[in-house]
This record gives structure tokens, sequence and C-alpha cells, in this order.
């Protein structure tokens, strides 16, 4: 599925999807998270896409879900069926296992849905003016597209509920001092920082890369002994990838590996 408001920029190994609706605050509706998710599907085995990036276009990141489409399916007495949500956690499901480092690149404010976007990548670059807020409990709802799994991952349990529950909106410099974002940057230099970034990911070790992604996920319900069995196991596949073996080769000769993502 192709549509108008999501665009794909690819810069060398890092691929960029940049939502497009800054007249409706780049908020998401049914569509955009089909086209989200299948965009997935397609990268996450696709060697060029060494370092994924999401951001948006305009003052906002992500709004969260269209509350126009939300409202038309109250409306019409489909609130429990018209699957934002089952396509909104299908989405979110996809992006936290992708298999290569994410970027959020927040460029604005970010609500709801919107933060869960953020907190399901690996890493929030926010600009200087960009903010966070949680939405879901200011329209009386409880959390979805996985929030209440990845903040008490990301801060500690009473940031987490401080944030959800008086739904008050962060200054990206909160947030950093919360630890819901990795770092801020100027709005002028930002632009510059997240693709410097999203380069030095793009140009390092992907199949190591990967293989830390899924031990750090399972860790958290493992027991030393198995995380101890995925290490070794991880570690035969790593080196015999071709970046492994570069690296070995580079170590032996005194000079940089040059890794190729294989």
């Amino acid at each position: 599925m192709t549509i108008e408001d999501i665009h794909v920029e690819q810069r060398n190994g890092v691929r960029t999807i940049r939502i497009d609706r800054p007249a409706k605050r780049n908020s998401l509706a049914r569509p955009h998270l089909d086209a989200l998710r299948e965009l997935l599907v397609s990268y996450a085995n696709d060697p060029s896409v060494r370092c994924l990036v999401i951001t948006g276009t305009g003052k906002a990141f992500c709004a969260g879900a269209d509350v126009d489409e939300w409202a038309e399916a109250e409306a019409r007495g489909e609130l429990d069926t018209y699957g934002w949500t089952d396509k909104a956690h299908a989405f979110v499901q996809l992006l936290a296992a992708f298999p290569s480092p994410t970027v959020a690149a927040l460029n604005g404010s970010a609500v709801g849905a919107g933060t869960d976007i953020g907190f399901a990548c690996d890493f929030r670059i926010a600009s200087a003016s960009a903010s966070l807020r949680c939405g879901y409990t200011g329209m009386g709802y409880s959390p979805d597209m996985g929030g209440s799994w990845f903040l008490p991952r990301i801060a500690r349990p009473d940031v987490a509920k401080r944030f959800i529950f008086l739904n008050e909106r962060w200054s990206a410099q909160d947030a950093h001092a919360a630890g819901l974002v990795s770092e801020v940057i100027e709005d002028n230099a930002f632009q510059e920082h997240v693709n410097r970034f999203a380069d030095r990911l793009a140009s390092g070790p992907s199949v190591a890369f990967g293989h830390t992604k899924a031990l750090l996920v399972r860790t958290l319900s493992a027991t030393l002994a198995e995380q101890l069995e995925r290490e070794m196991e991880a570690g035969v596949a790593c080196g015999h990838s071709e970046d492994g073996q570069e690296a070995l080769r580079a170590s032996v000769e005194g000079r940089a590996p040059q890794f190729a993502g294989r």
C-alpha cells in the first residue's frame, strides 16, 4: 500500500519514514496504520535498511489517532469494532521488534500514540521545541499502543504514572530530564544531528545490532542461564557474519573495520 500522507526517503543505509499530514498534526487514521505496517514488513529483511528513522512534517511529530475518524466511528456506534487499535498494535509490535536500529526524530509535539511510536524506537532525539503529552487520560482513556509496556521500561514507575495520570505537556527538556527522550537538539541543528546519528548507526555491524536488540528485549523475562545460552548462539552467528569476519581481519591488520551490514 502507498499513501500520499506518508513519504519514504533513502540516504545511504538510512531509511526515513515521514508522516506528512501537518494540517492534521500528523495524526493517524486506519489507512496510515496499514501503510506503516506494510512498510515495516517490507523493510525488516531489506539489507539496504540499516537504520530506520521515523519523523513528521511541520510542528508535530504525531498527534496520535485521527480524532475525526474516531468521532465518526463513535457516531455510527462502531467505536469498539472500527479497528484502529488492532491496526495500531500490529504496527507498534513490528516497530519494537524491527531488527535494525530505530530512531524517532521528534521534530515537534507528540501526543498519545505519537509518544508510543517514539517509545517503541531504540532512540528518541527531540528538537528543542518538541513536547510530549500522554493524551489518553485527557480523553478519559487508559494507554494503548504499548504505552503501558514501554514506559515502565524507560522511566521510573512514579515518572511513568505522573506522565500518564496528569496528562501534562512536557517540554523536550523536561522529557529528557525524566528519561523519556535520549537527547535534545536545538531546532536549527536538529536535522543535521539526526542525519549524523543515523549514519553512524547505519555504518555499524548490522548483524550484531540485530542480535543485540533481540537479546535486550528477551533479557527481562529470562534467567541468567537462558540469557547466556542465547548470547552464545548470537555470538556464533555474529562470528560467521561478513561483518564479524571483517572486524577480525581489521583488528589483525591494525585498521578500522568497514562493515557491510551482512
